[in-house]
């Protein structure tokens, strides 16, 4: 069976690494791995391939940065050559990006099956543009692998649950897979020049970086807190911050980081701060709480007992989340058992 994985954004290698890696270890099963350039300076990409040891890609279209349309576009003609040529028999695409919209859109054009990991997820929000994507990857796709039990129930709702299963979150079993690599050598994937107590923040989300009222009040919210506020910062936001915003004292801009230092970052840090969804669970596996700068969440799991708490961009929310005492409660299950992985393959394979 030849499986043709997309990927094309942060988020998106660190899955594909998990289920990758179960797949290389089947000799019935080839994998032909296509990146699309979403994501394309080295340390939003590179240094990803690299550290989780995910095989060099097959091939990279380059698409870079653009408009949706005019990159979804770019997409939609680069992977449809790239499908005539190989003649995969699934193509498989993960989460709500550009990416895995126009992987799924493309192959279907083609009628080759698709199947989609971390399906279902909704925020009922239309403004975001993940949102659309994760509507439309869904209701074209021919395997919907969601990854908790909400996420099947949202699919039932829309007539969907002849081809959904619920397998687990494989982020979960990636964060198991590398806490226990940290964990051995912790020092190796440490941050040089923090402060030792600090609270970590990530501000990617459009409705964030491109709304000038939400991302002063945001920076308003960090100058008020008790502890330092570590920022890895992505390029495009950089750009931003230094045309909008005066930085608090108490603001640490870093570069960004690979996802294993990021990993450590989270494991150190007091709580975490961010409009991420993969960051929301990292956050949560790790037994950290989580300040949300966003008004809904797609893993509604983690907002019981207070492990994640939705703030906004209102400054006093944010204050109040931050200063607010660590849950006490266990996590909530919901995720699986930390072998996702091997069920998709499994359900690809019977596919």
């Amino acid at each position: 069976m030849k499986i043709l994985t997309i990927v094309g954004a942060r988020p998106q290698f660190i899955k594909a690494a998990t289920v990758s890696r179960i797949i290389r270890a089947n000799p019935e099963v080839t994998e032909i791995l296509l990146h699309t350039g979403q994501h394309y300076d080295q340390n939003m990409s590179e240094v990803f391939f690299r550290e989780l040891n995910i095989p060099e890609p097959h091939f990279n279209l380059g698409v870079g940065s653009g408009s949706h349309a005019g990159q979804t576009g770019n997409m939609l003609i680069g992977i449809e050559e790239i499908l005539i040529q190989q003649k995969p028999d699934i193509t498989l695409v993960y989460g709500d990006t550009n990416s895995t919209l126009a992987g799924a859109l493309a192959s279907t054009k083609l009628h080759i099956p698709v199947a989609h990991v971390e399906a279902g997820l909704r925020s009922f929000n239309r403004a975001m543009p993940e949102e659309i994507n994760r509507i439309v990857t869904d209701r074209i796709s021919d395997m919907l692998f969601a990854p908790t039990h909400t996420a099947v129930e949202n699919l039932t709702h829309e007539g969907l649950a002849n081809v959904a299963c619920f397998t687990g979150d494989v982020m979960y079993d990636s964060v198991l897979f590398y806490e226990a690599r940290i964990q051995k050598d912790p020092e190796k994937y440490k941050t040089d020049g923090l402060p030792a107590n600090y609270l970590l923040a990530t501000i990617h989300r459009a409705e964030n970086t491109d709304n000038p009222e939400n991302l002063q009040n945001i920076f308003r919210a960090f100058s008020k807190l008790n502890l330092p506020v570590v920022l890895p910062i992505h390029p495009r936001t950089r750009k931003i911050l230094n045309d909008l915003i005066k930085l608090p004292r108490n603001v640490y801009i870093i570069n960004p980081v690979g996802y294993l230092q990021m990993m450590k970052l989270i494991m150190d840090a007091a709580k975490v701060l961010t409009d991420s969804g993969g960051l929301q669970k990292e956050a949560y596996f790790l037994n950290k709480q989580c300040i949300t700068l966003r008004t809904e969440t797609e893993w509604v799991e983690t907002l019981h007992d207070h492990w994640n708490i939705i703030a906004g961009s209102d400054p006093e929310s944010i204050e109040k989340a931050a200063n607010s005492p660590l849950p006490v409660a266990s996590r909530h299950a919901g995720f699986g058992d930390g072998a996702s992985a091997e069920k998709i393959l499994e359900k690809l394979i019977s596919f």
